[in-house]
């Protein structure tokens, strides 16, 4: 087994920050890469320092809850494919059960009627072989 850990596969305990999370100027020393810039990753905070002077607190309460409800359809979406998925199994299970208890029923009846139909077939023929002619 290869002990050795490629750089470029992150681990467990990594965090990965997405490039909507760099403020511009992080973005910008990232992507120049000049010696002597700081190219530490500063993730946005909205509340702390302006870094959008056009967003109101209004635009970002609009933002969030049109990301919520975005959310929200996805994960309902996804929901509905699994209580689907998760009922057809169990539906099938339920309809297994049921068909075999009825087959038993229907064999046992079967049986009990087909018995009381030749028990009553040879007690006519023993009948008739008793009656004198």
């Amino acid at each position: 087994m290869n002990n050795q850990i490629d750089a470029s596969i992150p681990v467990l305990t990594e965090v990965i920050k997405p490039e909507e999370l760099l403020t511009p100027a992080a973005k910008i020393a990232a992507a120049t890469d000049e010696p002597g810039t700081d190219n530490a990753v500063t993730p946005i905070n909205d509340k702390a320092d302006n870094n959008y002077p056009g967003k109101t607190e209004e635009d970002w309460q609009a933002l969030e809850q049109n990301l919520r409800e975005n959310v929200l359809r996805q994960v309902l979406t996804r929901i509905d494919f699994v209580l689907e998925h998760r009922i057809r199994d169990n539906l099938a299970d339920v309809l297994q059960i049921a068909v075999a208890n009825l087959s038993t029923e229907i064999r046992s009846g079967l049986h009990k009627t087909l018995e009381e139909v030749i028990t009553r077939a040879v007690t006519q023929e023993i009948t008739k072989a008793k009656t004198p002619k």
